[in-house]
């Protein structure tokens, strides 16, 4: 079961990575997080993957005060998914015809949905952004849709006025990303061992009960 769950998990990793450059390869725009990343890294004249295993770094630090722990998952998701956005953005061409663009968009948009569904299923430990969410909606009582909406909205703020892109396929992420997680997640879920006290609990019920 282990070899199962960081085979899902790697793999997740990787197609996380290639979809983050293909959403790139689009020019139709990108998820809140990409923009910060995109936008920092024509500032800093960075990779885009460079930026993102640097901020997964920075972020990891948030989690101190929110007495978070962070699992093998976590520090895998923090360094492939930047090393595979830049060997994606290596082998993908950008089109500059809107048809491709389009076409771009929506094959980011489905493996991104795979890709999560990958990852989050193996049960390895959350990326450093959603553990950051999770964690802060735990310390501060405040739902994770919450959370996640005000860190997402300053992150895009701020990427946009670093000149990250934002478009259509911003809201395009924003909108499909969810449901496709969900209809995807019982796929690639891996079945968490029973316990030993259900387990015991089974062997010891009386029959016919």
């Amino acid at each position: 079961m282990m070899t199962r769950r960081i085979t899902q998990l790697l793999i997740g990793l990787a197609m996380y990575g290639v979809s983050l450059a293909m959403f790139i390869r689009a020019g139709l725009g990108l998820d809140p997080w990409d923009v910060f990343h995109q936008g920092l890294a024509g500032k800093l004249g960075w990779s885009i993957g460079t930026v993102v295993v640097v901020v997964s770094f920075l972020v990891l630090f948030l989690w101190i005060p929110l007495r978070q722990m962070p699992g093998f998952g976590t520090l895998a998701n923090a360094v492939l998914v930047g090393v595979f956005a830049d060997i994606g953005l290596a082998l993908i061409p950008a089109f500059s015809h809107l048809g491709g663009q389009v076409a771009m968009l929506a094959g980011a948009v489905i493996l991104n949905g795979i890709a999560s569904a990958c990852y989050i299923g193996a049960r390895l430990g959350p990326g450093a952004r959603d553990g950051l969410m999770t964690g802060l909606a735990r310390r501060t009582g405040w739902s994770v849709r919450l959370s996640r909406t005000l860190i997402e909205v300053v992150v895009l703020a701020v990427g946009w006025m670093l000149g990250g892109s934002v478009g259509a396929g911003t809201v395009v992420y924003a909108l499909a990303i969810g449901p496709i997680v969900q209809l995807l997640l019982p796929l690639f879920a891996v079945p968490e061992k029973p316990s030993r006290s259900s387990k015991e609990s089974v062997v010891t019920e009386p029959a016919g009960t």
